[in-house]
This record gives structure tokens, C-alpha cells and sequence, in this order.
């Protein structure tokens, strides 16, 4: 699915027309007759994720200004392009004042409703980017500002939540570049401790010898080169959180001294005479499982079970291939402002071939992929050309079968704007088996039920579509459908007339 775009109007042709431009634009449509089923569609737990909303301003009970009203009051910074059939400039001016991104009038064309939205979401899509490099700067970081849409990331996603309420230790299990930093930050800023200190330590890349002084201070003189005291980073962490990056690279010297200061809630420095109270919330991370690092002996086990209280595992990118388009938008949208590259959109063909890719390197890799494509690219659209170091990989699961007959490709859009990025891209190709399991052909009528079924989930059950490009009349196609018995006729009352 691509962007969802919320549809609010109470009247049904009007909906009618307006669902069936946007889905021609390319965004899914979640549709409503009146703005309290506006606001309760926008907050509901357990509603779909909203991108943009397409809202009448003239609606009985809520109207659009209510809706845009009550938006703002739950904090809700999705965009809205309102529409009305009355243009007039005051109208204009209160919606726009209201917060709307945009303002169309009625009967609004396609061309201009799909630059409208273009616009609307790539600049909320850049917004969010701004947004969430200043919170993590900032500290205050939270799980709102985390890209994913994958159901596999739920669960983790949950449980983070519900660790964030607390001070209990949390270990962060992952690959390298799936955000486990990020994560951490958004626990943090999701806490009691978020107005406190957070002091990220990337254990692997301390030298031995300095772990100790690095984590609990050393004092000065304590050792050749100690011409300053220093606190260390639990000291420094007081209060806050300290993120310890890597935790499985910590030498087992330092691996004592760390479950001494977890158990008791004291450190003492480097050349230190007395121990020093801290009262710090502990997340730990590795890209490695950190209980085969404890069966090899390279870890203390009993340090394992006090970082070991609430596990985290944060899949890698191949297995929420559905958060890749929506990651693209918005790194796409960051780097062309960042850079100043008046790049607008990405092709469909390259949106279909990175969202099929393994990303070995994951988020970081796709942030870096898109960053290279951004400086280098000569025109406003980034396509496949410029991708040229991953353009080249076979996607998984792609091997053409040699004795199945192709169907025709499907054709990917010529370019989709960085907001426009379907989540799931279709497959490039269906297959036709000709020889049934016993080694006869297949009748024609199974093969032309299976040709149908594949165009029907290919034009996404615009029926008339399907006849269109199978070359027979609706009318025959219904037929087809009804002999076949296959799944979807139920389309036909309700299917739009040309």
C-alpha cells in the first residue's frame, strides 16, 4: 500500500469522485461522511496510519474548521488540504490560519489534487526529519519519531513502550543499523528520565585500557597522562540514562567493575578513595547474541542476567521490506533540503528494486544509498541509474523459472514523487504453469480463470480496467466471473460507470 490519505466529505458523489482521483494518483483511501468520523478515524488506537487528509469544510455537525480545530488540540500534524465550493478569500484565510497545508476548490481536477498532496506530504515528510534530528539532539526523542509501519516491528515497538514507564534494564538485540541507538533515545525520551542526562558509550571502540576510566572517572594523577580529574559516565549519566553501545566488546576486567556498580549503585574512579552514589538507568546494546558470547566465555554470565531483564530484538530491514518506501521518503526529503538538490521523486522501478534488496547494513545503509543518489544525481527524479552500486544486485526471490510461459510485466509508474512510494510494489511478473502435476496440459478454462485472477489483483480490482486490458467487454468479463466463480465479483454494483 502507498501513503493513506484520509477522504472527509458528507457527500457521496463528491467522495466518490475525490477517492477516485487519489487512488489514480497512487495513495490507498480510508473514507468517512463527517468530521466526527474524521477525528475518530485520526485517533483512534487501533486505526490505520493516516498521511494526509483531504477535508470539506462545509459538512453538517463537525465541519472542516471543527475537525482542523480538534486536530490541533490533540496535536495531531498531519497535513490537510481542505476543499469547499464556496472559494471566497476568507474562507482561504481561515483554514490556512486553521493549520490546512492547502486549499482546493470544488470540482478540483486531478492535476491539481495530485500536486497538492505531492507537496503537502513531502513537506510533512521533511518537517518530521527536522523534527526528529532536533529532538535527538536534543534528547527528547520519542517512539512517534520512529519510521515503521512493519508488523514485525509491533511487538518490539510495545514492549519498548511499556519499558520507557520504568527504570528496568533493557538490552537491545540487532544487527548493525537497525536504529538500536534510536530505540534507546526513544525510551529515554519517553520516561520520567527524559529531562535528565543521556550518555551513549560505544564500548567497542575503547581502548582497553581506558574502559575504566572512561565509564567510572579516574582522579588526578592516577595514572601517566591523568593530568585532570574526570568524572566518567556514570557520573555524568546521573539521574539519566546511559546507553552502553556494544556492551559485549567490554574487556572482563571492566565486566567486574561494571556488575559491582549495577549491584550496589556506586562507582569509584580510577585512583578514587571512596565510592560515588549514582542513580542511573541502564540500556545496553550489541549486534551480536549476547548469550553465545557467555557459552564461549567472553562474558560474564552474571553481569548477562542483570543486562538481561527486558530483551529487545529489533528485526533487521529484510524482514519489514514494508517500512523501506516509506524510510526513502523521508531521507529523500531530508538530503534534497540538506543539500539543496531540487529533487522531487523517485521512480517506481527504483522504489520496486531497493524495497526488494536484503540491506546487509540495513537503516544506515539505505540512509547512505539515498544520501550518495542525492548528491550525484544530474536530474529532479532519482531513478535506478542512480543507484548504480546496488542497481546491480539480484533482488531475493526473482529467479525467472524456465518452463513456466511469463505474463506480461508489470509496468511500473514513470516516476513517483517521494511521497507517493507504494509500501508493498507489486511483482515485476506473474507466472503461467502450463503442465499440470502429472505432466498434462492444463485445460484453457484453468488457465484463463488463473489470467483473470492475476489481472483483477494487477488493477487492483478496477474492473473496468481489467476488461480494458484483457480486451473483452465488462460485461463478459462478469461472466467469466460468475462461470469461474471467482473471488471479487461482488464488485460489480458498486463498480464506476465510464
Amino acid at each position: 500500500m502507498a501513503a493513506s490519505i484520509l477522504i472527509a466529505d458528507d457527500d457521496a458523489v463528491a467522495r466518490r469522485l475525490v477517492e477516485n482521483m487519489v487512488q489514480k494518483c497512487g495513495y490507498e483511501t480510508v473514507v468517512v461522511d463527517s468530521g466526527d468520523a474524521a477525528i475518530a478515524a485520526l485517533t483512534a488506537p487501533d486505526a490505520p496510519a493516516i498521511d494526509g487528509v483531504i477535508l470539506d469544510l462545509v459538512m453538517p455537525g463537525l465541519d472542516g474548521m471543527g475537525v482542523l480545530a480538534k486536530m490541533r488540540e490533540a496535536g495531531l500534524n498531519v497535513p490537510v488540504i481542505v476543499q469547499t465550493a464556496h472559494g471566497g478569500i476568507d474562507n482561504v484565510i481561515s483554514a490556512m490560519r486553521a493549520g490546512a497545508a492547502d486549499f482546493v476548490v470544488k470540482p478540483v481536477g486531478v492535476e491539481r489534487l495530485q500536486v497538492s498532496l505531492r507537496n503537502a506530504l513531502n513537506a510533512s515528510a521533511l518537517k518530521g526529519e527536522l523534527q526528529r534530528i532536533r529532538h535527538s539532539r536534543e534528547g527528547r526523542l520519542t517512539f512517534s519519531d520512529i519510521i515503521t509501519r512493519a508488523e514485525a516491528m509491533a511487538p518490539v515497538m510495545r514492549a519498548a513502550q511499556k519499558a520507557a514507564g520504568s527504570s528496568i534494564p533493557v538490552l537491545i538485540e540487532g544487527e548493525s543499523g537497525v536504529g538500536k541507538e534510536m530505540f534507546a533515545r526513544a525510551i529515554h525520551g519517553s520516561g520520567e528520565r527524559k529531562a535528565k542526562p543521556f550518555v551513549a558509550v560505544n564500548c567497542g571502540a575503547i581502548p582497553d585500557n581506558l574502559v575504566e576510566s572512561i565509564l567510572f572517572g579516574h582522579e588526578k594523577g592516577a595514572f601517566t597522562g591523568a593530568t585532570d580529574r574526570h568524572t566518567g559516565k556514570f557520573v555524568e549519566a546521573h539521574g539519566g540514562t546511559l546507553f552502553l553501545d556494544e556492551v559485549s566488546e567490554l574487556p572482563l576486567t571492566a565486566q567486574v567493575k561494571l556488575l559491582r556498580a549495577l549491584q550496589e549503585g556506586t562507582v569509584e574512579a580510577v585512583g578514587g578513595r571512596k565510592p560515588v552514589k549514582v542513580d542511573v538507568r541502564i540500556i545496553s546494546a550489541t549486534n551480536r547474541r549476547l548469550l553465545e558470547r557467555v557459552k564461549q566465555g567472553h562474558f560474564r554470565e552474571d553481569l548477562f542476567y542483570r543486562l538481561h531483564v527486558l530483551p529487545l530484538t529489533i528485526p533487521p530491514l529484510r524482514s519489514r521490506r514494508e517500512d523501506i518506501p516509506h524510510l526513502l521518503r523521508h531521507f529523500l526529503a531530508r538530503f534534497a533540503a540538506e543539500e539543496n538538490r531540487p529533487i522531487a521523486g523517485i521512480s517506481g522501478e527504483a522504489v520496486a528494486h531497493l524495497a526488494q534488496l536484503d540491506w546487509p547494513g540495513n537503516i544506515r545503509q539505505l540512509e547512505n544509498a539515498v544520501y550518495r543518489a542525492v548528491v550525484m544525481s544530474d536530474g529532479d527524479q532519482l531513478g535506478l541509474g542512480d543507484f548504480p552500486l546496488l542497481s546491480q544486485q539480484a533482488c531475493p526471490g526473482t529467479d525467472i523459472p524456465t518452463a513456466p510461459l511469463m505474463l506480461e510485466p508489470i509496468a511500473a509508474p514513470s516516476v513517483i514523487s517521494g511521497s507517493e512510494i507504494p509500501i508493498a510494489p507489486l511483482p515485476h511478473a506473474g507466472s503461467l504453469a502450463m503442465l499440470t502435476a502429472t505432466g498434462d496440459v492444463r485445460p484453457l478454462e484453468d488457465m484463463e480463470n488463473e489470467i483473470i485472477r492475476f489481472a483483477i489483483s494487477h488493477y487492483r480490482g478496477q474492473m473496468s480496467e481489467v476488461a480494458r486490458r484483457l480486451k473483452i467487454g465488462r460485461s463478459t468479463l462478469y461472466r467469466k466471473l460468475d462461470d469461474a466463480g471467482v473471488p471479487g465479483n461482488g464488485g460489480k454494483s458498486g463498480e464506476e460507470t465510464h
